[in-house]
């Protein structure tokens, strides 16, 4: 019986912060409380790895099928 009555008590709690989770979603923007924006509009330029670059994949690509004679 004990577990039963913690059980019902933890479903309790996670239903009423889902809830209040569910309600700040759902409120209306103001100006007076602005959300937090997970990307900055400032940021820095993506830099591009070299395994993402195409520019450096063709050369590699050019390279092992003896193409290039650069080196």
């Amino acid at each position: 019986m004990p577990y039963l009555l913690v059980a019902l008590v933890v479903t309790a709690i996670v239903v009423l912060l889902a809830w209040r989770g569910l309600g700040t979603a759902d409120e209306g923007q103001n100006d007076n409380n602005p959300r937090p924006t997970l990307r900055p509009k400032n940021r820095a330029p993506r830099v591009v790895a070299p395994d993402d670059d195409p520019d450096f994949l063709g050369e590699i690509d050019r390279k092992l099928r003896g193409e290039d004679k650069s080196g």
